[in-house]
């Protein structure tokens, strides 16, 4: 398995590291009704519930630059290092998000974004 394709994995679990934070401690959690109680949330339970929906919308973007890259030849060590880039950019998107540093979680973003359109312009 490569860095990048082992990068695909990390980021395909991310959401749930953001579901299981905003769930921590499951105070009043209604299971039959999980995502009614999300949606009542406040605070860091609301903003980690908002960030697992971020991180689910970026998946197939990165998943398709990742592919992309590898099916026209692109070297690997330059896929893995974006690919890497992009990962290390979405965990400090959450830790952002969960923060409330609406700035810092906005140009983390970006540099995330930078590595995936870069994953793209190598072809």
């Amino acid at each position: 398995m490569t860095i990048a394709y082992a990068c695909m994995l990390a980021m395909g679990l991310l959401p749930y590291v953001a579901a299981g934070i905003a769930k921590k401690g499951f105070e009043g959690y209604d299971n039959g009704m999980p995502r009614a109680w999300l949606a009542k949330q406040t605070g860091f339970r609301a903003r980690a519930n908002a960030a697992q929906a971020n991180l689910f919308e970026s998946l197939p973007l990165f998943f398709a630059a990742v592919i992309v890259a590898q099916l026209n030849n692109v070297p690997q060590a330059r896929i893995d290092l974006l690919a890497l880039g992009f990962v290390a950019a979405r965990i400090a998107f959450l830790i952002c998000y969960i923060a409330d540093w609406p700035t810092t979680r906005s140009i983390v973003w970006f540099v995330g974004m930078i590595c995936v359109v870069s994953l793209f312009l190598q072809i």
